[in-house]
């Protein structure tokens, strides 16, 4: 016989029994946490205590479900926020609630496709992106202009919105925006991880983050043979100590805009990503130019 009732399991075997269950833990863990999005409960109390008026929608073109704030008076001009990787609507809470923009705009906060409540996990294309996301600025467009705001993918998603429907938007800001296909870092680590299995060990929305960084890095290429048809004013505001996307992209961008008389940059000094949060009285001040 190969064992007795009185043997004792090997160390060995309980190494693995061990690190089996901690493999299984984390990948139960990582699925449900790390989702970068408040429910509904919690948005209407950060807005309530804001005393501003929100509208929370969903709803879905394609089999696609899509959701978005809104915020402001119905016949202003609008600020259409589109937020990084990995993020949701929260990104521009504070935007939306700012007294200062209320006064000047209607606003607009949308949850990409792959994150939020706009069919979580399932990150898309660059161009499938701007196809959804245009369904909900065709079904929001009231008469008056259509400012676009992207911050980090949310920068080459707003511009692909733009090459797709030039003169339906009045104007582009494009923070900390990885528009640049050469200037993107290789990252190899990221391919692996996007495909099953192993891209159940990243957590929450660092999933589809993932996976769609991988697409754009492909994207951005296409992206590149459109911006002749950017003619309305593009502006770039990036930090010049972005460690996550380089500066050099607002470079790229204004050589691919040679051809607009309506481009402006805002480099701030020792900015990092992150400007949404730790310059908005930058950004707000150029919004409120627009």
């Amino acid at each position: 016989m190969n064992s007795s009732p009185g043997k004792k399991t090997s160390p060995r075997l309980w190494i693995r029994i061990s690190l089996a269950g901690l493999l299984v833990s984390w990948l139960l863990v990582a699925q449900s946490c790390m989702r970068f999005r408040s429910n509904e409960k919690e948005v209407r109390t950060y807005f309530k205590e804001k005393q501003v008026p929100v509208e929370s929608i969903h709803f879905t073109v394609q089999d696609q479900p899509l959701h978005y704030l809104k915020t402001g008076q119905e016949g202003l001009p609008t600020l259409f926020f589109v937020h990084g990787s990995p993020g949701s609507t929260d990104a521009f809470q504070s935007y939306l609630s700012d007294s200062s923009l209320l006064r000047r705009f209607r606003m607009i906060a949308i949850d990409r496709p792959g994150f939020g409540y706009s069919n979580f996990g399932k990150p898309q294309h660059l161009e499938t992106q701007a196809h959804f996301i245009a369904q909900i600025i065709k079904k929001e467009a009231n008469g008056a202009p259509i400012h676009l705001v992207g911050h980090s993918i949310g920068g080459p998603v707003i511009v692909q919105l733009a090459q797709n429907d030039p003169t339906l938007f009045a104007s582009l800001t494009i923070l900390a925006g990885s528009i640049s296909p050469k200037d993107e870092p290789r990252e190899l680590w990221r391919y692996p991880l996007a495909y099953f299995p192993l891209k159940y060990l990243l957590p929450g929305a660092f999933r589809p983050s993932n996976q769609e960084i991988v697409f754009f890095k492909k994207d951005l290429y296409q992206l590149d043979k459109g911006y002749d048809r950017l003619t309305m004013p593009v502006t770039f505001i990036h930090g010049d100590a972005d460690n996550f996307v380089t500066v050099n992209n607002v470079a790229y961008g204004l050589s691919k805009l040679k051809h607009n008389p309506h481009v402006e940059k805002m480099i701030i000094h020792d900015a990092d990503h992150f400007i949404p949060w730790k310059h908005k009285e930058v950004i707000v001040k150029h919004l409120l130019t627009l």
